[in-house]
């Protein structure tokens, strides 16, 4: 099988350069198409009004956030601008899911939250949803320390 679409999902952990890294290194050894995603978690918009900050400043702050970190992923990984991106907003194990199906992407890589070994019970909550839930293959790139 040859993949043509390869999702690579990012957040503004440390290990997401690597996982960056990882999937367009894998989408240029097939000749694949890669995009970027980064899910801005609207669960974690939740401001802090006793210090004037509300919720939807608090979203405003995490979409900059991503915007910056794939900006930034794209030029550190030699992209061009053209590479394609996504930033949906809601929750980060059904976005990566559905944009996945969505794009139409053949594989998805993605990391693992810094866990030691590697199990099912031992990767974070999304990463395992993903591998549990994906109609394509997933990479998991390991944090390497």
């Amino acid at each position: 099988m040859s993949y043509k679409k390869i999702l690579i999902a990012v957040d503004s952990r440390e290990n997401s350069l690597n996982i960056a890294r990882e999937g367009f290194e894998l989408a240029d050894r097939l000749q694949a198409e890669p995009a970027l995603i980064f899910v801005v978690d609207k669960a974690k918009a939740i401001g802090n009004p006793d210090v004037g900050i509300m919720p939807n400043e608090a979203l405003m702050v995490l979409k900059k956030e991503a915007q910056e970190t794939l900006d930034q992923l794209i030029r550190i990984s030699g992209r061009t601008e053209s590479t394609v991106k996504f930033m949906p907003e809601g929750l980060p194990k059904d976005d990566i899911l559905h944009t996945a199906e969505i794009w139409g992407a053949e594989a998805i890589v993605l990391g693992i939250n810094g866990k030691n070994g590697f199990s099912l019970w031992a990767m974070g909550s999304i990463t395992q949803y993903i591998v549990l839930h994906s109609k394509v293959p997933v990479l998991i790139i390991p944090t390497r320390k």
